[in-house]
């Protein structure tokens, strides 16, 4: 192996071609680099949140004039107890946990499975299932 006035090494490979060490590890930061763009886009949009499939999924089917959802906002959540109410990813406690919502957040109702409805929330509408014991209409 020879290298160059840079201190870049390169030598012939299988085929007799030359090949440098450059080539290899600017490809191998570039891909570092783009995974890392990736995941820093990610998660500054919640998107993970997003990708998180619902084990039970519901539509949201607009009807011409609003969101296709009822508004309710969550209330009675006790404050020295956890501080959110959980969203699930379907109508029950043994469904994954995929989000928190807050005494004050408003939500879209979507749907009900007996006391657990569908809500869209946040700013990405997201998707989940809680329990309507702390939900509120809202008028709006």
């Amino acid at each position: 192996m020879a290298s160059d006035a840079r201190g870049l090494y390169f030598g012939p490979v299988a085929n007799g071609a030359v090949a440098t060490t450059l080539g290899r590890r600017r490809c191998m930061i570039e891909r570092s680099l783009m995974a890392l763009a990736s995941a820093l886009i990610i998660s500054s949009l919640g998107l993970s949140a997003l990708a998180q499939p619902l084990d039970v999924p519901f539509v949201v089917t607009p009807d011409g004039q609003m969101a296709g959802c009822a508004s309710s906002v969550v209330a009675g959540l006790d404050p020295n107890g956890d501080g959110f109410l959980a969203v699930r990813s379907g109508p029950g406690t043994q469904y994954q946990k995929i989000g928190e919502v807050y005494n004050g957040d408003i939500v879209g109702t979507c749907d009900a499975r007996g006391p657990w409805i569908a809500i869209t929330h946040g700013q990405a509408r997201r998707k989940g299932w809680v329990h309507g014991r702390w939900l509120r209409d809202h008028a709006g």
